[in-house]
């Protein structure tokens, strides 16, 4: 299951726009292969910005603690050689894409990733009749608990990969498709939910001979 490896990104920031000057704080990015978390890199980011006082009551990520965080300078480029060349997946990826994006712009770097999968789209498509894709509610559904405090990175990266996994469980059982790779769900996300199941049997049909 997730035979080649994907990175589960998720940032916590002071809002909800790079473009109108908002920063990290903090990053967890993790490692899937083989059905399991093998690697995985975590930090507190320092982006020399206040952090109002709204994101502190959610993440409890207060302004001490980024301060004596690593800089961004420092930060960014170790992400982007952790995420390297593999597939990217996040939780609503258009927002940690954005940032992820942003911040590497900022030091003139560039991303690597081949690909980004957002894991809630793929939820709605894979699962169509649940009333909530928030995070904390899939997790409830599949039986996923939160490990760390919700609104920290790595707490809900760690969910999102279980998501993630959980998904391809589901996909394998269902279909009877040996190998769930990243290539397969980015092509799932981008189906409309209607056509997932057509997609998938001709999917497992397509298969060699075992």
């Amino acid at each position: 299951m997730l035979t080649k490896s994907i990175v589960m990104l998720d940032f916590e920031t002071t809002g909800l726009s790079p473009e109108m000057g908002d920063r990290i704080t903090e990053v967890a990015a993790l490692r899937i292969a083989d059905g399991v978390i093998v690697d995985r890199y975590v930090s507190l980011v320092n982006c020399g910005v206040r952090i109002p006082s709204f994101i502190t009551g959610l993440t409890g990520i207060t302004q001490k603690m980024v301060d004596g965080a690593p800089p961004a300078a420092e930060v960014v480029p170790r992400l982007l050689e952790f995420i390297g060349a593999d597939p990217l997946a996040a939780h609503n990826a258009s927002f940690d894409e954005k940032f992820l994006r942003a911040e590497g712009g900022r030091l003139g770097m560039g991303t690597g990733h081949q690909g980004t999968l957002c894991s809630l789209k793929l939820s709605r498509r894979v699962f169509p009749m649940l009333g909530s894709y928030k995070l904390g509610n899939l997790g409830s559904a599949f039986g996923i608990r939160f490990r760390g405090t919700a609104h920290r990175a790595e707490a809900d990266a760690e969910v999102a990969a279980e998501v993630l996994l959980h998904i391809g469980r589901h996909l394998a059982a269902s279909y009877g498709i040996r190998a769930i790779d990243p290539a397969l769900l980015l092509s799932v996300n981008k189906l409309a939910a209607a056509k997932v199941p057509t997609f998938l049997q001709k999917h497992a049909a397509s298969q060699p001979a075992a």
